[in-house]
C-alpha cells in the first residue's frame, strides 16, 4: 500500500499538497472526502482529529500526516523527486519557510475568512471581521509587492514550498480581492507560477466543482 491523499478538489489547502505531488509525478491514490456526510466525516477524523483537509496516509510506513507544510516536507524527505521543495542551505530554507507561512497566514487564511462569511446563515455574518480581513489582505499584498521584510524573502527561480502555498492562496484571493491591476510584481509572480503544468492539472480537476465556490 502506497500513498493515499484524503482531500477535496475545491479546497485551497488541498491544492497546496496536490501541486507538490504533481510536480514530481509522485504516485498516490486519491479519496475525495464529503464532510457533509456524517459517517464519512467521522471516519476522516481518524486521520485528521481536527477534521482539516488534506491528510496523507502512507501505508508503506504506517503513518498518516496532516498539516500541509508537514506533508510537503514529508514528501520531500521520504518521496523525493526532481523538484526539491526546501533548499539544503539552512538560511535559504528559513526564507522559504517564512514565505510559505506568510502566504498561509496572511493570504490564504484571510481569503478564507471572506469566503466563508458568504455562506453563513442569514443574520450571522461578521461584517467587522470581513472588513478587517480585507484590510489585512491589502497589507499582505503591499508586503509581497515590496518583498518585505528585507532579508527574509526568498529570491529564487526554482519551485519551492513557498510557491506551493502561494499558488492556491493567490488564485482564490484574486477572486475575492483582485490584485492584477494594482500590484504588478505580485501579479507577475503569480502569472509565472500559474503556467506550471502541476497547477493547470489541479485547476482542470477542480473545474467541475467551481460552481460550488461562493464568490
Amino acid at each position: 500500500m502506497g500513498l493515499t491523499l484524503h482531500y477535496h478538489p475545491l479546497a485551497s489547502y488541498c491544492w497546496k499538497v496536490l501541486i507538490a505531488l504533481y510536480e514530481n509525478d509522485t504516485p498516490f491514490e486519491s479519496h475525495v472526502v464529503d464532510l457533509m456526510d456524517e459517517a464519512e466525516a467521522k471516519t476522516f477524523r481518524r486521520y485528521s482529529p481536527m477534521g482539516k483537509m488534506p491528510a496523507l496516509q502512507d501505508g508503506a510506513h504506517g503513518r498518516t500526516i496532516v498539516e500541509t507544510s508537514v506533508i510537503i516536507e514529508y514528501l520531500d524527505r521520504h518521496y523525493p523527486g526532481p523538484t526539491r521543495f526546501l533548499p539544503e542551505d539552512p538560511e535559504e530554507a528559513l526564507r522559504v519557510r517564512f514565505a510559505e507561512r506568510f502566504f498561509d497566514f496572511y493570504v490564504q487564511d484571510l481569503m478564507s475568512k471572506i469566503v466563508t462569511d458568504k455562506i453563513r446563515p442569514e443574520g450571522k455574518n461578521d461584517h467587522f471581521g470581513v472588513e478587517k480581513a480585507r484590510a489585512e489582505l491589502a497589507t499582505a499584498y503591499d508586503a509581497v509587492e515590496a518583498r518585505l521584510p528585507q532579508g527574509m524573502w526568498p529570491e529564487r527561480e526554482d519551485f519551492t514550498l513557498a510557491d506551493c502555498a502561494a499558488l492556491p492562496a493567490l488564485f482564490y484571493a484574486g477572486k475575492v480581492q483582485p490584485f492584477a491591476e494594482t500590484y504588478p510584481k505580485l501579479a507577475a509572480y503569480y502569472d509565472r507560477l500559474a503556467r506550471r503544468p502541476s497547477f493547470k492539472r489541479v485547476l482542470d480537476e477542480a473545474e467541475p466543482y467551481f460552481k460550488l465556490f461562493p464568490g
